[in-house]
């Protein structure tokens, strides 16, 4: 792999700008392409030769930034060398799931063993998935890495594009892939419209160390100030994802350490007993964004810069591995095509990928308005469906098998 020199940025076959979890899997997932890569990151956040390990005591924390991996996923991420990097001892299988509605009584509960899996999802840190990506990304022969680097314009041609850098240097290649999250740089400069829609919400995630054991648990509570979850970390750990509207969520920010544990002790029903805060809570903002196409001549939208959804299944980083993983299909499985940024060919991945992405958005605002609005037939209702719902076997048997990515 070679890095860093700018002076002279050259040509390839694939630009992919974003290296983060979904750009560089799909970097990885095209090791054998027979595809001249270049991937370009901003951030200078990790060695250029992919040594980095943070220091011991920075290891001992836990990243509040967590991701729900399916099987599908942790399946393509092994067949890209990057599963078997990860430190057993940060991964924490999920046996079972818990969902409660704003009423007592309402429960929708997934369990992995009835459903005849060994999982139904595994928890990591999404910095140990980007340090397991660097230390595969330091070996791959076909990718060359520019970090940092910034973009400055594209110019599209007819056969390829031709990128320029802040520090004058230029990249041509065949395709340019934006894999440059929701406020995608590469989206904009191909002219791609996106529809986006503010939830008025705050994820505020934290991390606690808990007085009862998790179980291996997943749990999650649908409140009228947003929807709760609690998923479990190795040990007596959880880390908390909790969607609730902007001013609940400064509240969370401003509270002291014990205020903090104390309100998600409360609004968890203390089933976990007494929660010490492990991370301070940090909190980003919720939208959905709907892009008006995945593709166009010389250019491909993953992960973030493809969609953005209420993370309340969170389902948002495996719908971008789904499409690091199928784009990576359509590229190694190109034939006779010698022009990886043909439009034609990259509507296979378009067509492969848009309904998914359009069913899970519409799954997820769906869910998001209808416990978002106050009122007791609203609440009967939905705490209704959850109970319906869990009564359902088969239905439950396909959410399941949907889930599993």
């Amino acid at each position: 792999m070679n890095t860093d020199s700018h002076d002279d940025a050259g040509s390839c076959d694939v630009a992919i700008v974003g290296a983060g979890l979904i750009g560089g899997s799909l970097a990885l997932a095209l090791a054998d392409s027979g595809l001249r890569l270049a991937l370009i990151e901003a951030s200078p956040r990790f060695e250029h030769d992919g040594s980095f390990e943070p220091d011991g005591a920075a290891r001992q924390d836990w990243d509040s930034r967590i991701y729900a991996i399916s099987p599908g996923s942790a399946a393509f991420l092994e067949q890209s060398g990057i599963w078997s990097n990860l430190d057993p001892a940060r991964l924490q299988p999920v046996s079972a799931m818990q969902i409660r509605g704003d009423d007592a009584g309402a429960q929708l509960d997934f369990n992995a063993l009835q459903s005849g899996l060994p999982e139904l999802a595994f928890i990591a840190e999404s910095r140990e998935i980007e340090r397991a990506i660097s230390l595969r990304i330091a070996a791959q022969a076909n990718l060359r890495v520019l970090r940092p680097a910034i973009c400055a314009s594209v110019h599209w041609q007819a056969d390829a594009a031709e990128i320029q850098m802040q520090d004058g240097a230029a990249l041509k290649a065949k395709l340019v892939v934006g894999a440059d999250g929701a406020d995608s740089w590469v989206r904009a400069q191909a002219g791609i419209t996106v529809e986006t829609r503010d939830y008025a919400q705050r994820g505020v995630v934290a991390n606690f160390a808990t007085a009862k054991p998790h179980g291996g648990i997943a749990r999650q509570w649908f409140r009228e100030d947003g929807v709760l979850a609690l998923l479990p970390l190795p040990g007596q750990r959880v880390s908390l994802v909790w969607s609730t509207g902007n001013d609940n969520a400064n509240r969370l920010l401003e509270s002291s350490e014990d205020e903090f544990g104390h309100a998600v002790e409360q609004a968890s029903q203390s089933v976990l007993g007494k929660l010490d805060v492990l991370s301070p809570p940090r909190a980003f903002p919720l939208r959905l964004q709907r892009v008006g196409q995945l593709v166009k001549p010389r250019v491909a939208l993953i992960g973030d810069a493809a969609h953005n959804l209420h993370p309340l299944a969170g389902q948002g980083v495996n719908l971008g591995f789904q499409d690091a993983r199928e784009l990576a299909a359509v590229l190694r499985n190109r034939g006779a095509q010698t022009d990886c940024g043909d439009y034609f060919l990259l509507r296979a991945y378009e067509r492969a990928r848009k309904e998914a992405i359009l069913a899970m958005q519409l799954t997820t605002d769906g869910l998001q308005k209808l416990f978002s609005k106050e009122g007791k037939a609203l609440s009967r209702l939905r705490n209704a469906g959850l109970s319906a719902t869990n009564r359902l076997n088969p239905l439950k048997k396909r959410l399941v098998q949907h889930a599993l990515g």
